[in-house]
């Protein structure tokens, strides 16, 4: 898709910040021809309701001057997405995201959204969901949706919140890098693991990463390697 415009984030907060404090810059950006925007708060981290978490994301962007309208009050997926000059989808729980999002019909009027070029934003589950499946997600399995699939927005998955291995950690569990090897065990598709306050930014098959921090790099058959914020990832969509 040469006319997406995605602005995929591992978190809404880093550490000392408020909810998209730390990449309000680049959020204003992103979104700086748009008056509307539609927030997708089907994630509900923490079980918040969704007029709740809607408050929270219309207040953040109160601040780069865009309104914010939740996905749930409108009477179907082609309104909200319709009404809107961008779409931001929000952390939380990404099992219950992406059941909500085929219950009510948002994958395919989301996908031709952004083929048409409208700029979409995702942070942790709503990143998650941007890949080809939702199998690489941290989160619990707490409902079920019909598949894996998700909006293949990118030809790969997203690890967000990616953590290292603490060498001085006592924990005898299974790290990041364990789970996603395990992964590659039964799929063939690229896994971009993000860390806290990483994100990439993607313009066509312009794949930049933001941040300072490098990304990890999971692909099936290869050890796992380090792609630096000053270099991009446009190898992985050619």
């Amino acid at each position: 898709m040469t006319n997406r415009n995605l602005l995929i984030v591992s978190t809404s907060k880093v550490h000392g910040s408020g909810y998209m404090e730390y990449i309000q810059d680049q959020v204003a950006e992103h979104f700086k021809n748009c008056k509307k925007v539609t927030f997708i708060p089907f994630a509900r981290p923490g079980g918040i309701s969704h007029d709740e978490y809607t408050k929270i994301a219309s207040d953040a962007f109160d601040k780069i001057g865009v309104e914010v309208r939740g996905a749930h009050t409108f009477e179907s997926a082609r309104e909200a997405v319709n009404w809107a000059d961008g779409l931001f989808t929000g952390g939380g729980n990404t099992f219950v995201l992406l059941t909500q999002l085929y219950k009510l019909g948002f994958i395919e009027h989301i996908q031709n959204a952004v083929e048409s070029g409208k700029p979409y934003m995702g942070s942790s589950a709503g990143s998650n969901i941007t890949g080809t499946t939702i199998s690489t997600t941290n989160d619990m399995p707490i409902m079920y949706p019909p598949t894996f699939d998700a909006l293949q927005l990118v030809p790969f998955n997203i690890n967000p919140h990616y953590l290292d291995p603490d060498p001085g950690s006592k924990h005898m569990g299974e790290t990041r890098e364990t789970r996603i090897k395990e992964f590659h065990a039964y799929n063939d598709q690229p896994v971009v693991g993000l860390r806290e306050g990483s994100a990439l930014i993607v313009k066509g098959n312009d794949i930049k990463i933001f941040g300072d921090h490098s990304v990890r790099i999971f692909e099936k058959g290869k050890q796992p390697y380090e792609i630096e914020s000053t270099e991009n990832l446009n190898f992985l969509v050619q």
